[in-house]
């Protein structure tokens, strides 16, 4: 459900938002992410995921957010959770630095893709996508320092 431009921004500058990050992990050992078009971390290369909807559980939220984040639908059971997060952003989608800032709550969880597993990503929320070494990921400053955080908890 998309919500109409000035209802979304009075949500945005009253609540937190609350999301599902993905961070997947190829065969290889490599991160998935995408260099992201849109504000907040627009320009850093962040993982995908997206906000949970009204009224929908977290399976099917989970459900939605792999096909549309990745083009194919994978469950939540099959996933690591990696715990929950909070993300603080100075600007929001509807521009820097104007008001409101966004807050985000988010449950991130770690998929672990099969040798020979295909993605589809779309290109709405990212411009390009690319499989980033585990090492590099974590310590590039073009990796928006959310994602950094989540790949510090895993070896």
């Amino acid at each position: 459900m998309h919500l109409p431009a000035e209802t979304f921004r009075a949500v945005v500058a009253a609540t937190p938002l609350v999301s599902i990050d993905l961070v997947v992990q190829n065969a290889r050992g490599e991160i998935l992410l995408g260099e992201r078009l849109n504000r907040p971390a627009k320009g850093y290369w962040f993982v995908p995921g997206g906000r949970i909807l009204k009224n929908e559980r977290l399976d099917n939220a989970f459900r939605r957010l792999t096909l549309n984040e990745l083009g194919q639908t994978l469950e939540r059971r099959d996933a690591q959770l990696l715990g929950v997060h909070e993300h603080f952003y100075s600007d929001s989608a509807f521009g820097a630095p104007a008001e409101p800032n966004t807050h985000y709550v988010v449950v991130a969880y770690r998929i672990t893709l099969p040798d020979g597993c295909i993605l589809t990503p779309p290109s709405e929320q990212h411009g390009r996508y690319r499989w980033w070494p585990l090492a590099e990921a974590r310590t590039s400053t073009e990796v928006h320092k959310n994602t950094r955080t989540y790949l510090s908890v895993f070896g």
